[in-house]
């Protein structure tokens, strides 16, 4: 296969973003086939050296021009009973991916998370602020972005926060399936942050996916492509509470739900879990458009194209 037709290596295949990227690239990316790689032919769990044979293994038959790492550990709960689980997947698993791209000179796309920080304080967090995850997942996640950036290929990091999407398990989901069962439901208010679709994650990397291949700046192709870490959130910003307000207002509006549940808002103190949640999941979004001069996802308009796919 020549390279500009060498395909892109999904990595993933049944997560929220994995699932959009199977289902938009034939139409975002028609000319450029997509090769997915999972379970149980790529374990990301597995030993770290049995995971580097079978990495390069992969890159050696399907020849990619670009690879795209949509796969992760995202039970954040649970991560806190399975740290070992977490750590591989989100941290080892990242550096064998990051160094054997590194090492074929391949661009790799990764994502990572809001929950690398704090949460303190209400200034949208920017990409060079100090981090500190406040649990396993958010700790599992930071060990990957370490593990990508000290492999020193050509990488996108993408943080993103509050992922929905048309497939897989999100809090919209969870939403209706409880607005269905209940009259009244308590939803968290002090935590603060932009929900982000996955379909809005897949179509900017489908977007910049030939600009990365080639290494021109989508803006300048006389400039190399801007690696590096970048946020990427939906906008406004939104509590929990106020978000699910607006799943509930749309879900009636398209008859999903005969009305509404009663909604108080509480503070994350009032619904504790075993892993603390960052309150402030702002993200600084400028040196994104900056770099890229894409929008920014509006989670109102995303989450109505959402709801409407399940009318």
């Amino acid at each position: 296969m020549t390279a500009s037709g060498a395909p892109l290596l999904l990595i993933g295949r049944s997560g929220q973003v994995a699932s959009a990227l199977r289902r938009l690239a034939p139409r975002l990316l028609p000319d450029r086939p997509l090769v997915v790689a999972s379970r149980p032919e790529l374990d990301l769990a597995a030993p770290a050296e049995a995971l580097r044979l079978t990495v390069e293994q992969l890159l050696a038959t399907h020849q990619p021009a670009l690879v795209l790492n949509a796969a992760a550990y995202t039970a954040v709960d649970k991560a806190e009973s399975e740290a070992e689980l977490a750590a591989a997947i989100n941290g080892t698993a990242v550096g064998v991916l990051a160094r054997a791209c590194a090492e074929r000179s391949l661009p790799l796309f990764h994502l990572s998370t809001d929950y690398v920080f704090s949460g303190r304080g209400e200034r949208p967090w920017r990409e060079d602020d100090p981090t500190g995850p406040l649990g396993v997942y958010g700790s599992s996640k930071l060990a990957g972005e370490q593990a990508l950036q000290a492999a020193g290929g050509q990488h996108l990091l993408l943080r993103v926060s509050w992922v929905f999407g048309v497939e897989g398990a999100n809090f919209v989901r969870t939403m209706l399936r409880l607005g269905a069962e209940r009259p009244a439901l308590s939803v968290v208010a002090d935590q603060i942050g932009g929900p982000t679709s996955a379909e809005a994650i897949a179509s900017t990397w489908l977007s910049l996916a030939e600009a990365a291949v080639a290494n021109r700046s989508p803006l300048d192709p006389a400039q190399p492509f801007p690696w590096g870490t970048y946020h990427y959130a939906g906008e406004p910003a939104v509590s929990w509470h106020g978000f699910a307000e607006a799943i509930f207002s749309e879900a009636v509006a398209l008859a999903l739900l005969p009305q509404a549940p009663q909604l108080t808002a509480i503070p994350s103190n009032g619904y504790p879990t075993p892993a603390r949640r960052p309150a402030n999941s702002r993200l600084d979004t400028s040196r994104f458009r900056a770099a890229f001069d894409l929008p920014l996802p509006q989670w109102r308009e995303d989450l109505r194209r959402c709801l409407h796919s399940w009318a």
